[in-house]
């Protein structure tokens, strides 16, 4: 068996993953997305860039065959080479199984070694920002197995991150993880007992097995299909003997509290009623000096929050924005002005051709806005209100008409969050807005697509590019304006 830094990186982040890429047939993978290969191709260009910047040797060997990628590393370190590009690491160990790293850099330190009077420490160079636990895992991964070529652990792992230093892994705290997970890894591989489906969105949306295991999900109606089930309350859960939708909204606060926060199994419990009997339900909430025991059932009405903080007027504005987080750059503000008294609505485009561009879209939408002055500003989660900030800020807007604008944003997400709760898969816009019936003209389109499209028109030049985010963001301002007058009107008629 051999186990490489690749596999053990799917193993900490989905031990399924990890078992279907080595036991099923790839044909049936979903083809791989435009967003996640510019990310692996932005991955491959910063680590050329940092590469190119060291002076290094790279072992010649033919494609993928580590053994001879092996024995061309161990000839170079031997040699005493300064650094080594692309080196291959193999050490086997008991059980017939054979470990295998291909860390970014060696570098040559003063020590010893089997090699003489000296010794080499690994550097990895990752895409992030942040020295994530499984990244040190892998930077330990690789120190094991270059201990057993060299003899000697190396004094310290490194990570190369866009941020401006190097950071310094700490193998005394992160190998002990580390063999751990590996044993494990191994134990389920070698096992090939294929683990149980478990999606969760915001991690699974780009792997190739996603389609695969969201169908069975679907047929199995599996518990983590419903929002608020992470995988540690799911364990919970199972602990508890609850791993059904329906056993889950069959439930009552008391027989979940040993594993679960009140206020948390609350909302649980409403959710999986939401999704059994396919309707929205009020979201409830333990008042005050109210013990647990006396709001276990969950649907009292004395229990709901009856609170609507939607803002309704003559005019409203219902905003979105399209950015490239690689350039720092949002190069699109969508605003759709709906008067309801003159029963128009108009959306306007706010493009930044170019990213130079940014501080004057900035300004047209400032101009925008203050033709409205009273008219509340609707959006859909977080960003659009620290996007405001950013470019406030970064375009010198006096601070008191910032706080003055920003006191008319009203996050529908938040209001949503809040209030109800819905039978849908996820409380994203794609999903409530469909739930409502609304469809998006380009059905296919998602946030990372629209990175992709704006990264193309400014290599190219293709405005059918420009086209499609446009459209995608007018869709998704109607989308944000249909969910906020239903929701309005949900909570008005449960008054």
């Amino acid at each position: 068996m051999l186990l490489t830094d690749e596999l053990l990186l799917d193993y900490k982040r989905c031990r399924r993953r990890a078992f279907l890429d080595t036991y099923k047939d790839s044909s049936q993978q979903d083809s791989e997305q435009d967003f996640l290969l510019k990310l692996l191709d932005d991955s491959r260009n910063y680590k050329k860039a940092v590469i190119t910047t060291a002076n290094y040797k790279r072992p010649s060997y033919p494609w993928r065959d580590w053994e001879a990628g092996a024995k061309a590393t161990w000839e170079l370190m031997q040699q005493g080479t300064e650094r080594i590009a692309g080196a291959v690491l193999l050490t086997q160990i008991k059980g017939g199984v054979t470990l295998l790293s291909t860390p970014d850099l060696l570098e040559i330190q003063p020590g010893q070694s089997n090699f003489g009077d000296w010794i080499y420490v690994p550097t990895n160079i990752k895409l992030g920002k942040r020295p994530k636990q499984e990244y040190k895992i892998l930077s330990a991964f690789c120190s094991q197995i270059l201990r057993a070529i060299q003899g000697v652990w190396p004094t310290t792992a490194w990570l190369i991150l866009r941020r401006p230093n190097p950071y310094a892994v700490n193998l005394e705290t992160s190998v002990p993880l580390m063999q751990e997970l590996v044993l494990e890894c191994i134990d389920t591989l070698l096992q090939r007992q294929e683990p149980e489906v478990f999606i969760s969105r915001q991690k699974c949306s780009l792997c190739h097995w996603y389609s695969s295991c969201y169908a069975i999900a679907q047929q199995e109606q599996h518990i983590s299909l419903l929002p608020g089930v992470t995988p540690r309350r799911y364990q919970d859960l199972q602990a508890l003997g609850v791993t059904t939708v329906e056993s889950l909204a069959a439930s009552t606060i008391s027989t979940l509290e040993p594993a679960l926060e009140p206020e948390v199994a609350l909302n649980l419990v409403t959710q999986a009623k939401s999704t059994v009997y396919k309707q929205a339900l009020l979201t409830p909430k333990p008042p005050d000096g109210k013990t647990n025991s006396e709001c276990e059932q969950g649907n009292s009405p004395s229990l709901i929050v009856h609170t609507n903080n939607l803002p309704t007027a003559p005019i409203e504005l219902y905003f979105d924005i399209e950015a490239q987080p690689d350039l720092n750059l949002d190069y699109l503000l969508g605003v759709l002005v709906v008067d309801k008294l003159n029963h128009t609505e108009n959306f306007h485009c706010l493009l930044a051709e170019h990213p130079d561009d940014e501080v004057l879209i900035w300004k047209q939408f400032l101009a925008l806005v203050w033709l409205y002055p009273e008219a509340p500003i609707f959006h859909f989660s977080e960003y659009e209100a620290e996007t405001v900030k950013r470019l406030g800020s970064v375009y010198k807007t006096p601070q008191l008409h910032l706080e003055t604008l920003l006191s008319r944003f009203v996050d529908v997400h938040k209001q949503v969050m809040n209030t109800v709760k819905l039978p849908v898969e996820s409380y994203s816009l794609k999903h409530l807005a469909r739930w409502l019936g609304f469809e998006w003209r380009d059905a296919e389109m998602n946030g990372s697509h629209t990175v992709c499209l704006y990264d193309q028109w400014l290599d190219t030049g293709n405005r059918s590019c420009l086209d499609i985010i446009q459209r995608y963001n007018e869709d998704d301002c109607r989308a944000t304006y249909k969910l906020k007058d239903w929701l309005g009107k949900f909570l008005i008629s449960n008054k």
